[in-house]
């Protein structure tokens, strides 16, 4: 549990997971899911969830450029977690 917490740390990240889990998501569509979060805080999470090793950031070589964020093997195993913690 205490390894979890730490991995989840804030709401924003928490937040963060909860749509991961649906499925993978746009830096867009994130920031317009989750009201009240500064751009600064979206990039600082993900980037941080990132170096967990939580989720994947996914670069698609298009014009314009594509990312799209989603749940790691290692962030799909906090899954029945997050489903808890929801219920």
């Amino acid at each position: 549990m205490a390894i979890t917490a730490q991995l989840i740390g804030n709401k924003w990240k928490l937040l963060i997971l909860r749509n991961l889990r649906m499925r993978p998501w746009r830096f867009n569509e994130l920031q317009k899911s989750l009201e009240g979060i500064s751009q600064k805080v979206l990039t600082q999470s993900l980037r941080s969830m990132e170096a967990d090793g939580i989720i994947v950031r996914t670069v698609y070589a298009e014009v314009p450029p594509r990312v799209e964020y989603s749940l790691s093997e290692l962030g799909d195993t906090m899954r029945p977690i997050l489903d808890a913690m929801e219920k």
